[in-house]
């Protein structure tokens, strides 16, 4: 792939486990991350529960995360696991649900021992190890210019069971000896300080926040971890260490909420809001969209915003692969969730509340706007912003905001050259020009060439009041087939072409592009905001459908669901 100014549209997966991570041996994985680079290359590995996989179309970069957290200790030490003597392809073969599941409840208590029964003598030496092998995959399979990877950990803290972790990536192979662990601190705060000082080294290094939607409301909390008041120092750490957040994988959704957005029609999306335990599900602090807003009211009243941040996606299996397709989702722990059997409930005697994994979904991409594929560059991509997130499909999206853009840039061929001459893409800050007009804003988005059609372009606008008070609103901005407005201003559904008995679906709906010039109805100059742009396709079926076909059951609700790509904002900065 050549250098390009204007950039090129790079897929990949920032969060992949291997037999590293403790919980993914526990389960049964036994493959490397020289497998997972083969996987995401477009070769064949063998999955834990026995049959091969293959990812459709290879990705452009990857990285592996396993757990910093006994990192590799869990292959060498001696304790015998539910899987360990007798696999699982073994187990499906040859043991009844009563068996399975006896097996999946020792693979509960095991992973939640893991403190226990992995703190053995010696661990970090262990670790280092393994730590150095991630790297050296990471050498052999970086090819610059087809084929990235990039360095990475997962810094794995859930202080009081609630999720607080962060990817953390490195810009070339310079990286310490041994990971910055939660065994080291579960603070965030500790981290970012570690992360420092490895910069002022001259180590590139950045951490990627993920499943927010899980953390009860401390991922993007109004205190610090400790209770505190944030204060500019603590905004300009996190700012300086955490340039995006994952917001779609195997988990869920962390873009928003219908509680937190009741006036979005598409945000109930993929959510994994916990129904058993609502004490502990408190979902504002749990998504982005609300983190944004949050932020605004920052700046208003404190003069500094700590949730600038733009977004990615990930699958966060723990197959060395990744999972997005939902034709052809593997699932994230072989145990939990490895074969349409399993998945849904047919191999166990479980009942739903021990099952949190019913709720998971098949992950989600990274998309860049990189100049070239390398390291370096998308790196660089991800410290600016000029990044987006999928729900899985490949849909190439463009989002620019400017004052001036020509007439004819919708259609010039001259487009995007002339967007990064006039404006400032996703992930930038438009500044004020001292004028009572609004800001236009570009978008063009063309379908996945092997996926749907789209549904409809969006723009998220949230937006602070004088009083401080943060508000937000979706606009429909385009839609194909001529489609009306009704009189809330929204286009009219797509409708659906589902076939849930196949399952598929037909593009006969829908456009295969859309690309639109827009401007702010209710744009106000002294008002600080931000602005997303939203990617929308028609209804395809859920990968679960595509389980309960292969098994002759009734498909489980949600049967269809609307993929989608959603883009880092641009901020609009007042005088």
């Amino acid at each position: 792939m050549a250098f390009d100014e204007n950039r090129n549209l790079l897929w990949g997966d920032l969060h992949i486990h291997t037999s590293l991570s403790m919980d993914a041996w526990i389960n049964g994985v036994r493959t490397t991350p020289d497998d997972a680079y083969t996987f995401t290359r477009g070769g064949t590995i063998p999955h834990a529960a026995g049959y091969p996989i293959r990812i459709a179309r290879p990705l452009d970069f990857a990285a592996v995360t396993d757990h910093a957290e006994y990192l590799g200790v869990a292959g060498l030490s001696d304790i015998e696991h539910a899987l360990e003597k007798r696999s699982l392809r073994e187990r499906l073969l040859n043991d009844g649900p009563i068996g399975l599941t006896w097996a999946f409840i020792q693979t509960v208590k095991d992973v939640n021992r893991r403190h226990e029964i992995f703190n053995i003598p010696g661990h970090e030496v262990i670790s280092r190890n393994a730590w150095k092998d991630t790297i050296d995959a990471a050498e052999r399979h970086y090819d610059p210019g087809t084929f990235t990877t990039l360095v990475a950990y997962e810094w794995s803290s859930k202080p009081e069971k609630q999720t607080l972790h962060r990817n953390v990536v490195y810009r070339g192979s310079r990286a310490p000896e041994l990971p910055y662990s939660a065994l080291d601190s579960f603070d965030p705060e500790d981290l970012w300080d570690a992360l420092d000082a490895q910069r002022e080294q001259g180590i590139g290094v950045l951490a990627i926040p993920h499943n927010g939607n899980i953390s009860n409301g401390k991922m993007y909390d109004t205190v610090t971890l400790s209770g505190e008041p944030f204060d500019a120092a603590y905004a300009a750490q996190r700012l300086r260490n955490e340039p995006v957040s994952e917001i779609f994988q195997v988990k869920g959704s962390s873009e928003t909420h219908p509680q937190l957005s009741p006036g979005d029609g598409f945000a109930d999306f993929e959510l994994m809001f916990n129904q058993d335990d609502p004490e502990n599900s408190r979902v504002a602090g749990s998504y982005a969209r609300h983190a944004l807003r949050t932020g605004l009211e920052f700046s208003h009243s404190e003069g500094f915003n700590p949730y600038k941040f733009g977004v990615i996606g990930s699958s966060d299996s723990h197959n060395s692969s990744s999972t997005p397709d939902e034709a052809n989702h593997h699932g994230k722990l072989p145990m939990f969730d490895g074969t349409a059997a399993i998945r849904s409930n047919e191999a166990f005697l479980l009942p739903d509340r021990a099952r949190p994994m019913r709720a998971w979904g098949s992950g989600g991409l990274a998309a860049v706007w990189a100049t070239e594929n390398t390291r370096e560059a998308i790196f660089d991509a991800l410290r600016r912003k000029e990044t987006y997130a999928t729900s899985g499909p490949r849909i190439q999206l463009r989002f620019f905001a400017g004052w001036e853009f020509a007439d004819d840039i919708v259609s010039n061929p001259d487009r995007v050259a002339m967007a990064y001459a006039q404006g400032v893409p996703m992930g930038g800050v438009l500044r004020s020009r001292g004028s009572a007009t609004s800001p236009q804003f570009l978008l063009w988005a063309q379908r996945d060439p092997d996926g749907a059609n789209l549904d409809r372009l969006q723009v998220i606008k949230g937006w602070v009041d004088q009083q401080g008070r943060s508000h937000e609103k979706v606009f429909d901005v385009a839609a194909g087939q001529g489609r009306q407005r009704g009189d809330d201003g929204y286009f009219e559904p797509v409708g659906s072409t589902v076939d849930l008995a196949v399952p598929g679906f037909e593009n006969s709906i829908g456009s295969t592009q859309l690309a639109v010039k827009w401007s702010d109805p209710e744009f106000e100059p002294a008002q600080e905001a931000f602005y997303y742009a939203r990617a929308v396709e028609i209804p395809t079926p859920r990968y679960s459908t595509y389980d309960a076909v292969k098994l002759g059951i009734e498909p489980p609700q949600p049967s269809t669901l609307q993929e989608r790509a959603v883009t880092s904002a641009v901020w609009y900065q007042p005088e």
